[in-house]
């Protein structure tokens, strides 16, 4: 299954052996799913090799798979493998994952569309959603759309708030995330989403690295990169 020469599978096969050894924490989760992301696996191989890792991950670890019972009990096991990432109910702590729990159904829901399509580009995301059925997708959007949003303490300084609003008074932002920035419906809410996350994504859309909104690449390449920064700092800091 592993590809690419001698030194990329021991590459592999030593992380995963750090992962087993260290009761596979979620750090060095993370790092082997970053040599699939640099491409040390054939992509046709790369979901059965996340798959595999994912179960293994939850095996003995059945707290989110009990949580999501009754009508969610058909995709228990997709769920829990979402809060490996996402953290417990989609809440997620790590600022390069995006907070779920919360967010538009909607929105969620064509995101999953979008990865399994390829529309989205995403090297761990594409190959987890493409194993996932459209109704099952909806139950799994559904489910992290009725849990509660978390509140970290991010914060800002007023350089960066009046930057920020120049930004989105230009960029007419309100218009389709409304002047909560909750979003609705196909729209993402964005306040007291991780700055980290949010300064990566509209610079992914200014790149075109990102391309399942054309419109947003062609909004987010009318600002400079330090701008669309304010912004993200700024919106991370919004409270309910």
């Amino acid at each position: 299954m592993i590809l690419g020469g001698r030194p990329r599978a021991v590459a592999i096969f030593l992380c995963f052996q750090k992962w087993t050894r260290i009761k596979r924490s979620l750090s060095s989760f993370v790092e082997l799913l970053s040599l699939v992301k640099l491409g040390m696996m054939h992509s046709k191989d790369s979901a059965r090799f996340i798959s595999a890792l994912l179960l293994c991950l939850m095996a003995g670890n059945s707290q989110s798979a009990e949580g999501a019972s009754g009508k969610f009990a058909a995709v228990a096991e997709i769920i829990s493998s979402c809060e490996v990432c996402h953290g417990e109910y989609g809440a997620s702590t790590q600022q390069q994952y995006p907070i779920l729990a919360g967010q538009e159904f909607y929105y969620l829901y064509v995101q999953l569309k979008d990865f399994k399509s390829g529309l989205r580009a995403g090297p761990i995301m594409g190959p987890l959603a493409s194993a996932i059925e459209k109704d099952l997708m909806q139950l799994v959007a559904q489910y992290f759309s009725e849990q509660s949003w978390p509140q970290y303490d991010y914060v800002t300084d007023d350089k960066r708030i009046n930057a920020s609003l120049t930004i989105i008074n230009a960029g007419q932002c309100v218009a389709c995330h409304l002047g909560t920035f909750h979003g609705s419906s196909r729209v993402p809410r964005v306040a007291g989403q991780h700055p980290e996350y949010l300064a990566k994504t509209m610079l992914d859309f200014k790149t075109k690295a990102r391309n399942n909104s054309p419109a947003k690449g062609t909004l987010m390449a009318s600002f400079e990169d330090e701008q669309l920064m304010d912004v993200a700092y700024y919106l991370s800091a919004l409270r309910d």
